[in-house]
């Protein structure tokens, strides 16, 4: 690279001021790029705060739709729903996730009555049905078992499919289900709702808030290690990338965001497709932990991680702030 010298070069004149900082700006976020995760609880008119979440509550059905409504008006595009099924109907089995009346069918359906121009990207795992809290069908020995667990994981992904879903999310981390629910999608005529792969999730100590939100952390026996990956493995993510692009993924995720950017920055030259982060509840967590503790300021700690992660190359992320982000950018 060649360049010009001091003081012919002064690197600081594009920076002097908010005009010219603007028109050189290499990365831009706009509300466009996020996704407003979500968390469904029975009733109706329910709000329930989340402790380890400053800010974020479960909603019953009726109030999701209200989400979607002030997601539209924010211009955020998509919503991605997680619900706390009841402890009544958590099973061995997760059967729940098989009912076409269940939590998240219901507000499938409520928002798109509501604002049917929002996508819905609508997670399959077996965790928010199971007893035990795992992704999955355990054995004896509470080992999660990868083909009987695909089974129920393609029925899963066709009842949200007809249901409503846009984006069907897959996180479960069984191997060759995304080649089983793109086959099902298909056959049962859902040819344009898509697939965006929880591709690279690791097994990581980030998730505690969220397994309160969606009511699994008291339940899981154990951990998830057999299937969820190594947090110091970075080729095993391009494989695994490469695997769910090959099988029919329309996008891939990287989860966490923060602590995995080099991941992210990979996936995205080594496979120039569309990538997306979920900056998770531990992430959403400690920021809200620091701006409550006084040591930074929230709309600044937002958008510098909204940039980082669209600099390290994101099509998008999924983020808990997500409407006071675009609140932000939409002033």
């Amino acid at each position: 690279m060649s360049q010009a010298a001091f003081p012919a070069l002064r690197l600081r004149r594009t920076r002097a001021a908010a005009w010219s900082r603007r028109l050189h700006a290499e990365t831009v976020v706009t509300p466009a790029d996020l996704i407003w995760p979500l968390f469904i609880v029975e009733g109706t008119g329910v709000e329930e705060p989340i402790a380890t979440m400053p800010g974020v509550s479960r909603w019953s059905v009726d109030l999701i739709a209200k989400r979607a409504l002030e997601a539209r008006a924010l211009g955020i595009p998509a919503i991605a729903l997680f619900p706390n099924t009841p402890a009544g109907l958590r099973t061995e089995d997760g059967r729940e996730a098989l009912n076409p009346d269940n939590l998240m069918c219901r507000a499938i359906r409520a928002i798109k009555d509501a604002a049917p121009e929002i996508g819905v990207l609508t997670d399959v795992a077996l965790d928010p049905y199971t007893a035990h809290g795992h992704d999955g069908l355990v054995d004896a020995a509470g080992y999660v078992l990868n083909d009987a667990t695909k089974a129920v994981l393609v029925d899963q992904a066709l009842n949200q499919a007809r249901a409503g879903a846009d984006i069907i999310a897959p996180s479960d981390m069984m191997d060759g289900r995304v080649t089983a629910i793109r086959a099902a999608l298909e056959a049962d005529g859902h040819v344009n709702v898509q697939i965006m792969a929880y591709a690279a999730k690791y097994a990581s100590a980030f998730y505690g808030p969220f397994r309160d939100a969606v009511g699994s952390r008291g339940r899981l026996s154990g951990d998830k290690k057999s299937y969820q990956m190594d947090p110091g493995n970075g080729d095993e993510a391009l494989r695994e990338v490469a695997l769910d692009l090959a099988e029919g993924a329309d996008s891939v995720m990287v989860k966490p965001g923060l602590a995995y950017l080099d991941i992210i920055w990979r996936v995205k030259q080594a496979f120039q497709v569309p990538v997306f982060a979920y900056q998770v509840s531990g992430e959403y967590a400690m920021i809200e932990a620091a701006v409550a503790a006084g040591a930074g300021d929230r709309d600044a700690l937002v958008l510098e991680t909204m940039t980082a992660f669209k600099r390290a190359g994101c099509a998008g992320v999924l983020s808990y702030h997500a409407p006071h982000a675009a609140r932000l950018l939409g002033r």
